[in-house]
């Protein structure tokens, strides 16, 4: 695995999850330990009751590697690696997008009712993020 330092936006992707559509109707998308997940999640939250039009997030971690899925609604990630930005846009339920350590990204621009489901790499711990993006900047230039 690249170093967290020399990650880009570029190392960031849209991956498309397994969904079975079932005789009954509706779906099922499972995210199990495959290959299709770059890492085996270790963590599942999610973001709920966010007002329409507001932002989460706004962080970069050092180990962690994070799965955003729009699993109702919809929202933005504004991903940055300290040189380039780039904004997805999260809207179907059976795709997530895969954010490598070293990466800051920000959540944006959610849909009334919107949920976004996450699957993180590693357990919480509060040293593992930057905060700030100054403290973030200084890091990936070292």
């Amino acid at each position: 695995m690249k170093d967290s330092r020399t990650v880009t936006v570029d190392d960031a992707r849209i991956l498309d999850l397994k969904q079975v559509n079932t005789s009954e109707g509706g779906a099922i998308v499972s995210c199990e330990k495959s290959d299709l997940l770059p890492f085996d999640p270790k963590r599942v939250y999610y973001l709920y009751d966010i007002p329409a039009g507001e932002s989460r997030g706004a962080h970069a971690h050092k180990e962690c590697h994070q799965l955003l899925v729009a699993v109702s609604g919809s929202f933005e990630v504004v991903a940055n690696d300290g040189n380039s930005e780039m904004k997805y846009c999260l809207n179907q339920p059976n795709q997530g997008l895969h954010i490598p350590t070293g990466i800051w990204a920000a959540e944006v621009n959610f849909s009334g009712g919107a949920i976004c489901l996450v699957l993180a790499s590693e357990e919480y711990t509060e040293s593992d993020y930057f905060r700030t993006k100054e403290e973030f900047s200084t890091w990936k230039s070292e």
